[in-house]
Protein backbone atom coordinates (compact mmCIF):
# COMPACT_ATOMS: atom_id res chain seq x y z
CA UNK A 1 0.00 0.00 0.00
CA UNK A 2 1.32 3.41 -0.97
CA UNK A 3 1.97 5.84 1.88
CA UNK A 4 -0.06 8.97 2.57
CA UNK A 5 2.83 11.12 1.35
CA UNK A 6 3.00 9.17 -1.91
CA UNK A 7 -0.72 9.52 -2.57
CA UNK A 8 -0.77 13.20 -1.71
CA UNK A 9 2.13 13.82 -4.07
CA UNK A 10 0.30 12.01 -6.88
CA UNK A 11 -2.82 14.11 -6.27
CA UNK A 12 -0.92 17.39 -6.30
CA UNK A 13 1.18 16.38 -9.32
CA UNK A 14 -1.96 15.54 -11.31
CA UNK A 15 -3.52 18.88 -10.37
CA UNK A 16 -0.43 20.98 -11.05
CA UNK A 17 0.05 19.46 -14.51
CA UNK A 18 -3.57 20.02 -15.55
CA UNK A 19 -4.46 23.67 -16.16
CA UNK A 20 -8.17 22.80 -16.12
CA UNK A 21 -7.88 21.90 -12.43
CA UNK A 22 -7.88 25.10 -10.36
CA UNK A 23 -8.12 23.83 -6.77
CA UNK A 24 -7.89 20.67 -4.70
CA UNK A 25 -9.60 20.04 -1.36
CA UNK A 26 -9.88 17.04 0.92
CA UNK A 27 -12.84 16.18 3.17
CA UNK A 28 -13.91 13.17 5.22
CA UNK A 29 -11.99 11.51 8.03
CA UNK A 30 -8.65 12.85 6.80
CA UNK A 31 -9.98 16.35 7.44
CA UNK A 32 -11.19 15.39 10.92
CA UNK A 33 -8.55 16.34 13.47
CA UNK A 34 -10.05 13.90 15.99
CA UNK A 35 -10.16 10.89 13.67
CA UNK A 36 -7.73 8.14 14.55
CA UNK A 37 -5.73 7.40 11.39
CA UNK A 38 -5.60 3.86 10.05
CA UNK A 39 -4.87 2.08 6.78
CA UNK A 40 -8.56 1.93 5.84
CA UNK A 41 -9.09 5.70 5.58
CA UNK A 42 -10.28 6.92 2.20
CA UNK A 43 -8.86 9.88 0.34
CA UNK A 44 -11.94 12.05 -0.24
CA UNK A 45 -10.62 14.45 -2.86
CA UNK A 46 -12.46 17.23 -4.68
CA UNK A 47 -10.92 18.66 -7.84
CA UNK A 48 -12.44 22.02 -8.77
CA UNK A 49 -12.26 22.26 -12.55
CA UNK A 50 -13.26 24.67 -15.30
CA UNK A 51 -14.79 21.90 -17.45
CA UNK A 52 -16.13 18.72 -15.85
CA UNK A 53 -16.90 17.10 -19.22
CA UNK A 54 -13.20 16.39 -19.84
CA UNK A 55 -13.23 13.90 -16.94
CA UNK A 56 -16.77 12.54 -17.37
CA UNK A 57 -16.50 8.75 -17.10
CA UNK A 58 -12.86 9.10 -18.19
CA UNK A 59 -11.38 6.24 -16.21
CA UNK A 60 -8.21 6.35 -18.30
CA UNK A 61 -7.43 9.76 -16.77
CA UNK A 62 -7.61 8.20 -13.31
CA UNK A 63 -5.66 5.09 -14.30
CA UNK A 64 -2.75 7.05 -15.79
CA UNK A 65 -2.32 9.19 -12.69
CA UNK A 66 -3.13 6.90 -9.80
CA UNK A 67 -2.73 3.32 -10.99
CA UNK A 68 -4.79 0.27 -11.89
CA UNK A 69 -8.16 -0.08 -10.14
CA UNK A 70 -9.44 -3.28 -8.58
CA UNK A 71 -13.01 -2.00 -8.64
CA UNK A 72 -14.69 1.26 -9.59
CA UNK A 73 -18.09 2.80 -9.04
CA UNK A 74 -19.32 5.85 -10.96
CA UNK A 75 -22.66 6.91 -9.41
CA UNK A 76 -23.44 9.38 -12.20
CA UNK A 77 -23.61 6.55 -14.78
CA UNK A 78 -25.91 4.29 -12.76
CA UNK A 79 -29.64 3.68 -13.24
CA UNK A 80 -30.43 1.35 -10.33
CA UNK A 81 -29.23 3.98 -7.84
CA UNK A 82 -30.39 7.38 -9.17
CA UNK A 83 -27.49 9.78 -9.86
CA UNK A 84 -27.25 13.22 -8.29
CA UNK A 85 -27.44 14.93 -11.71
CA UNK A 86 -25.71 17.98 -10.26
CA UNK A 87 -23.20 18.38 -13.09
CA UNK A 88 -20.35 16.86 -11.09
CA UNK A 89 -18.69 13.49 -11.61
CA UNK A 90 -17.13 11.19 -9.02
CA UNK A 91 -14.98 8.08 -9.25
CA UNK A 92 -15.09 5.75 -6.25
CA UNK A 93 -12.00 3.60 -6.62
CA UNK A 94 -10.06 0.88 -4.82
CA UNK A 95 -6.66 0.43 -6.41
CA UNK A 96 -4.53 -2.71 -6.68
CA UNK A 97 -2.55 -1.76 -3.55
CA UNK A 98 -5.86 -1.40 -1.62
CA UNK A 99 -5.76 2.40 -1.50
CA UNK A 100 -9.32 3.79 -1.64
CA UNK A 101 -9.96 7.18 -3.27
CA UNK A 102 -13.12 9.14 -3.94
CA UNK A 103 -12.19 11.55 -6.72
CA UNK A 104 -14.87 14.17 -7.21
CA UNK A 105 -14.75 16.58 -10.15
CA UNK A 106 -16.75 19.73 -9.43
CA UNK A 107 -17.26 22.87 -11.44
CA UNK A 108 -15.01 25.78 -10.48
CA UNK A 109 -15.29 27.88 -8.35
CA UNK A 110 -15.36 25.71 -5.25
CA UNK A 111 -18.61 25.92 -3.28
CA UNK A 112 -18.22 25.59 0.49
CA UNK A 113 -21.10 23.48 1.82
CA UNK A 114 -19.97 23.82 5.43
CA UNK A 115 -18.23 20.46 5.72
CA UNK A 116 -14.72 20.90 7.14
CA UNK A 117 -12.10 20.58 4.42
CA UNK A 118 -8.37 20.84 3.96
CA UNK A 119 -7.23 23.07 1.09
CA UNK A 120 -4.41 21.27 -0.72
CA UNK A 121 -4.02 23.55 -3.73
CA UNK A 122 -5.46 26.89 -4.84
CA UNK A 123 -3.98 28.09 -8.12
CA UNK A 124 -5.94 31.33 -8.19
CA UNK A 125 -5.84 32.18 -4.48
CA UNK A 126 -9.62 32.64 -4.35
CA UNK A 127 -10.81 29.66 -2.29
CA UNK A 128 -12.33 30.17 1.16
CA UNK A 129 -13.29 27.01 2.99
CA UNK A 130 -14.62 25.93 6.36
CA UNK A 131 -11.54 25.16 8.40
CA UNK A 132 -11.11 21.55 9.42
CA UNK A 133 -12.55 21.26 12.90
CA UNK A 134 -13.71 18.30 14.95
CA UNK A 135 -16.76 20.33 16.02
CA UNK A 136 -18.51 19.39 12.77
CA UNK A 137 -18.71 15.79 13.96
CA UNK A 138 -19.65 16.48 17.58
CA UNK A 139 -22.83 14.95 18.96
CA UNK A 140 -25.78 17.33 18.52
CA UNK A 141 -27.56 17.83 21.84
CA UNK A 142 -31.25 16.89 21.46
CA UNK A 143 -34.14 19.17 22.19
CA UNK A 144 -37.12 17.95 24.20
CA UNK A 145 -38.99 17.43 20.91
CA UNK A 146 -36.19 15.42 19.30
CA UNK A 147 -35.95 13.14 22.31
CA UNK A 148 -39.70 12.61 22.24
CA UNK A 149 -39.72 11.92 18.49
CA UNK A 150 -36.89 9.41 18.76
CA UNK A 151 -38.67 7.60 21.57
CA UNK A 152 -41.95 7.50 19.67
CA UNK A 153 -40.31 6.29 16.46
CA UNK A 154 -38.43 3.50 18.23
CA UNK A 155 -41.49 2.10 20.01
CA UNK A 156 -43.90 2.64 17.11
CA UNK A 157 -41.71 0.78 14.60
CA UNK A 158 -41.49 -2.17 16.97
CA UNK A 159 -45.03 -3.15 16.00
CA UNK A 160 -43.79 -4.01 12.51
CA UNK A 161 -40.99 -6.12 13.91
CA UNK A 162 -43.46 -8.09 16.02
CA UNK A 163 -45.91 -8.61 13.17
CA UNK A 164 -43.10 -9.70 10.89
CA UNK A 165 -42.09 -12.42 13.33
CA UNK A 166 -45.70 -13.51 13.83
CA UNK A 167 -46.20 -13.84 10.08
CA UNK A 168 -42.93 -15.75 9.72
CA UNK A 169 -41.71 -12.91 7.50
CA UNK A 170 -38.28 -13.01 9.10
CA UNK A 171 -36.40 -11.03 6.42
CA UNK A 172 -38.92 -8.20 6.86
CA UNK A 173 -38.79 -8.39 10.65
CA UNK A 174 -35.00 -8.27 10.64
CA UNK A 175 -34.98 -5.40 8.13
CA UNK A 176 -37.28 -3.36 10.38
CA UNK A 177 -35.22 -4.27 13.46
CA UNK A 178 -31.86 -3.48 11.87
CA UNK A 179 -33.13 -0.47 9.93
CA UNK A 180 -35.66 2.02 11.33
CA UNK A 181 -35.58 0.64 14.90
CA UNK A 182 -31.79 0.37 15.15
CA UNK A 183 -31.41 3.88 13.74
CA UNK A 184 -33.32 5.21 16.76
CA UNK A 185 -31.42 3.02 19.21
CA UNK A 186 -28.13 4.21 17.80
CA UNK A 187 -29.26 7.84 17.97
CA UNK A 188 -30.29 7.46 21.61
CA UNK A 189 -26.93 5.90 22.47
CA UNK A 190 -25.17 8.82 20.77
CA UNK A 191 -27.14 11.19 22.98
CA UNK A 192 -26.24 9.05 25.98
CA UNK A 193 -22.56 9.53 25.14
CA UNK A 194 -23.14 13.29 25.12
CA UNK A 195 -25.33 13.40 28.21
CA UNK A 196 -22.84 11.35 30.21
CA UNK A 197 -19.51 12.59 28.87
CA UNK A 198 -20.29 15.93 27.19
CA UNK A 199 -21.49 16.85 23.71
CA UNK A 200 -18.06 18.18 22.72
CA UNK A 201 -17.10 14.87 21.13
CA UNK A 202 -18.05 12.50 18.33
CA UNK A 203 -19.72 9.15 18.85
CA UNK A 204 -18.09 7.99 15.61
CA UNK A 205 -19.75 6.60 12.53
CA UNK A 206 -22.41 4.10 13.62
CA UNK A 207 -21.18 4.11 17.20
CA UNK A 208 -17.50 3.52 16.58
CA UNK A 209 -16.67 5.40 19.79
CA UNK A 210 -19.32 3.75 21.95
CA UNK A 211 -16.70 1.49 23.61
CA UNK A 212 -14.80 4.60 24.69
CA UNK A 213 -17.71 6.59 26.17
CA UNK A 214 -20.35 4.01 27.14
CA UNK A 215 -18.49 0.67 27.41
CA UNK A 216 -21.13 -1.27 29.35
CA UNK A 217 -23.93 -0.12 27.03
CA UNK A 218 -21.75 -1.03 24.06
CA UNK A 219 -21.52 -4.60 25.30
CA UNK A 220 -25.29 -4.66 25.64
CA UNK A 221 -25.65 -3.12 22.18
CA UNK A 222 -23.69 -5.96 20.58
CA UNK A 223 -26.24 -8.38 21.98
CA UNK A 224 -29.01 -6.69 20.00
CA UNK A 225 -27.79 -8.43 16.84
CA UNK A 226 -29.39 -11.75 16.05
CA UNK A 227 -29.70 -14.72 13.72
CA UNK A 228 -32.65 -15.28 11.38
CA UNK A 229 -34.41 -17.34 14.01
CA UNK A 230 -37.63 -16.40 15.80
CA UNK A 231 -36.34 -17.11 19.29
CA UNK A 232 -33.10 -15.27 18.68
CA UNK A 233 -34.91 -12.26 17.22
CA UNK A 234 -37.10 -12.08 20.32
CA UNK A 235 -33.99 -12.35 22.48
CA UNK A 236 -32.42 -9.43 20.60
CA UNK A 237 -35.65 -7.45 20.93
CA UNK A 238 -35.64 -7.94 24.69
CA UNK A 239 -32.03 -6.74 24.84
CA UNK A 240 -32.67 -3.76 22.56
CA UNK A 241 -35.86 -2.58 24.22
CA UNK A 242 -34.30 -2.69 27.67
CA UNK A 243 -31.20 -0.87 26.42
CA UNK A 244 -33.24 1.83 24.69
CA UNK A 245 -35.42 2.34 27.76
CA UNK A 246 -32.45 2.63 30.11
CA UNK A 247 -30.56 4.99 27.79
CA UNK A 248 -33.56 7.20 27.04
CA UNK A 249 -34.47 7.53 30.70
CA UNK A 250 -30.91 8.57 31.59
CA UNK A 251 -30.69 11.06 28.73
CA UNK A 252 -34.05 12.57 29.71
CA UNK A 253 -33.04 12.84 33.36
CA UNK A 254 -29.64 14.42 32.66
CA UNK A 255 -31.13 16.97 30.24
CA UNK A 256 -34.08 17.83 32.44
CA UNK A 257 -36.73 16.28 30.19
CA UNK A 258 -39.45 13.71 30.82
CA UNK A 259 -39.30 10.24 29.30
CA UNK A 260 -42.42 9.16 27.41
CA UNK A 261 -43.06 5.96 29.33
CA UNK A 262 -46.59 5.66 27.92
CA UNK A 263 -45.29 4.76 24.45
CA UNK A 264 -43.03 2.12 25.93
CA UNK A 265 -45.81 0.63 28.06
CA UNK A 266 -48.20 0.54 25.13
CA UNK A 267 -45.79 -1.16 22.76
CA UNK A 268 -44.56 -3.65 25.34
CA UNK A 269 -48.21 -4.66 25.85
CA UNK A 270 -48.70 -5.06 22.11
CA UNK A 271 -45.50 -7.12 21.69
CA UNK A 272 -46.50 -9.39 24.57
CA UNK A 273 -49.86 -9.98 22.87
CA UNK A 274 -48.16 -10.85 19.57
CA UNK A 275 -45.62 -13.10 21.24
CA UNK A 276 -48.22 -15.12 23.12
CA UNK A 277 -50.33 -15.93 20.09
Amino acid sequence: MRSTDEIMELILKAAREDDNIRAVTMVGSRANTDAEPDEYQDYDITLSVRDVSHYWNNLEWVRKRFGEPLIVQTPETMELLPPANDGNFVFLVIFEDMVRMDINFESYPYLDDGEPAVLLLDKDGEIEISRASAKHWWIKEPTRKLLSDCTNEFWWCMNNVGKGIARNALPYAMWMWNGPVRDMLEKMLEWLCGARCGFDRSAGKHGRNFPKFIPSEYERYLKTYCRADKDDIWRAIDEGCSLFSDAAREVAEKLGFEYNSADEAGMRKFLAWVRER
